[in-house]
C-alpha cells in the first residue's frame, strides 16, 4: 500500500473529524486526496504533528467532537519521540494516530529511518498506547474503526510502501490561513450540538 492509498482511506473515515498531519508528501498527498478545512497541514513542522494533536485531544475533552487524528511518519515520530510517553502518560482519551511507516526519509532520496530495525508499534505499546496494526487498505480501515470507537490514546501502525505519488502538486497555501481555517471549523464542530455531529 502506498502512503496515498492509506491517506484515501484515512480521508474516507475522518471527513468529520479534525486530523492533523505532518509536513513533506503527508501534507501535499492529503491535500490532493481531499482538501477539506478539517485538516491541519504542518507544514515546514516535522514531528510535531502528534504534539499539536495531543493539545487539541486535551482541548475538545468536554465538546461534542469525539476524536482529533493525528497523520504522522516514522521519520517525523523519530524526531520527536518523547510524544509517546506524554501521550502515555496524558492519555487523552480523544486522541488516535496514524502511523504511516516506510522505514525512510521519503523527503530525502529515502534514506534510511531507524524504524528499520525499530518497531515503533512496540515503542507505542511500552509508553501506554492501544497499538492496532494494519498492513493493507483492508486492515487500515478496520483498525482505524476500531481505533475511532476506543479510548486514546491509540495508534494505528501503519506499515506502507516506499515512495511519493507522482503528479502531486505543491502545497503553497499560506500557514496562517491553513491554521485559522482549521480553526473556525473546529470552532463550529465545538458549538455544534452533539446530535448534528452523528
Amino acid at each position: 500500500m502506498l502512503r496515498i492509498e492509506a491517506l484515501r482511506v484515512i480521508a474516507d473515515c475522518t471527513a468529520e473529524l479534525p486530523v492533523v498531519v505532518t509536513c513533506a508528501a503527508s501534507s501535499r498527498e492529503l491535500a490532493a486526496v481531499a482538501d477539506r478545512p478539517n485538516h491541519l497541514y504542518l507544514l515546514d513542522s516535522m514531528g510535531l504533528a502528534i504534539s499539536a494533536a495531543t493539545g487539541i485531544a486535551l482541548g475538545i475533552t468536554d465538546t461534542p467532537v469525539p476524536k482529533v487524528v493525528a497523520i504522522e511518519g516514522d521519520g517525523s515520530l523519530l524526531m520527536n519521540p518523547n510524544v509517546l510517553p506524554t501521550g502515555g502518560f496524558l492519555r487523552p482519551a480523544k486522541l488516535v494516530t496514524v502511523l504511516l511507516d516506510n522505514a525512510v526519509y521519503g523527503a530525502t532520496a529515502n534514506l534510511p529511518t531507524y524504524a528499520d530495525t525499530i518497531d515503533l508499534g512496540l515503542v507505542a505499546e511500552a509508553t501506554g498506547w492501544t497499538v492496532h496494526r494494519a498492513a493493507d487498505a483492508l486492515e487500515l480501515r478496520a483498525a482505524l474503526v476500531t481505533a475511532l470507537d476506543s479510548p486514546g490514546p491509540v495508534l494505528v501502525h501503519t506499515h506502507i510502501e516506499v515512495g511519493n505519488a507522482t503528479n502531486v502538486p505543491k502545497l503553497l497555501e499560506d500557514p496562517v490561513i491553513i491554521g485559522r481555517r482549521f480553526q473556525d471549523w473546529l470552532r463550529a464542530r465545538i458549538a455544534a450540538p452533539a446530535e448534528a455531529l452523528l
